[in-house]
């Protein structure tokens, strides 16, 4: 999927301007720096996704009540009924987390990731998937509540693994770089590359995210 259209929502010009140069394949139709620029510029341009900030300064200046980015999704909504909201914040705290989800967002990243990582999720999040940074997805699960059958105890598909995969398997989950994944098992970087490659295969799964849901479904973190 190609060329979808955007509209980023942060109160930084220099981080908005950073984002509009570099994601791949996306077509940035709007900006906004705040509660009130951002319902109207949504409303207008009707974009597919729009990248939103956490915390948001409201019409006056001040920090919006709630979060910013509650606000926007629930202002906003309605009024673009085919919009998807992805969160992408400097934030990794529960409840911005919950808050936002709660009040419609389909996805939730940090801005630690790479530009790579943020058009990937956009895709992701158009697509209908829902999209969160690998450390945050527990938040969700644990506050939304998981499914009684998925934390049923999952030995069978551990069995699948050996053991230096599970020990991968569980870090890469908790949301480890390649690299830190590394240097905690004493192994080298193309060997943590190989045995991703294997759990994602033996467990039928597509992406560390997609890992992180189903390791944290089955309480494995």
């Amino acid at each position: 999927m190609s060329g979808i259209r955007v509209v980023i929502v942060d109160d930084h010009s220099i981080f908005r301007s950073g984002l509009r140069s570099t994601l791949e394949g996306i077509e940035v139709v709007g900006e906004a720096s705040d509660v009130e620029s951002a319902v109207a510029v949504i409303t207008a341009a009707q974009p597919e996704v729009v990248l939103l900030d956490v915390h948001l300064p409201g019409e006056t200046g001040e920090v919006a009540a709630a979060t910013g980015g509650e606000a926007v999704i629930r202002r906003a909504a309605p009024a673009a009924p085919s919009t998807r909201f992805l969160a992408l914040s400097v934030s990794d705290a529960a409840e911005d987390v919950v808050r936002v989800i709660r009040a419609g967002a389909r996805g939730y990243i940090t801005k630690g990731s790479s530009i790579a990582e943020v058009s990937a999720a956009v895709r992701a999040v158009a697509g209908g998937d829902a999209v969160f940074s690998p450390r945050l997805a527990g938040f969700v699960l644990d506050a939304f509540g998981a499914v009684s059958g998925e934390t049923a105890a999952a030995s069978d598909e551990l069995d699948r693994l050996s053991a230096r995969e599970q020990e991968v398997m569980r870090l890469i989950a908790r949301g480890y770089a390649y690299k830190e994944v590394a240097a905690e098992l004493f192994i080298s970087m193309k060997t943590v590359e190989t045995h991703v490659s294997a759990v994602l295969r033996k467990l039928q799964l597509s992406s560390r995210y997609e890992l992180t849901a189903w390791a944290s479904a089955r309480r494995l973190l």
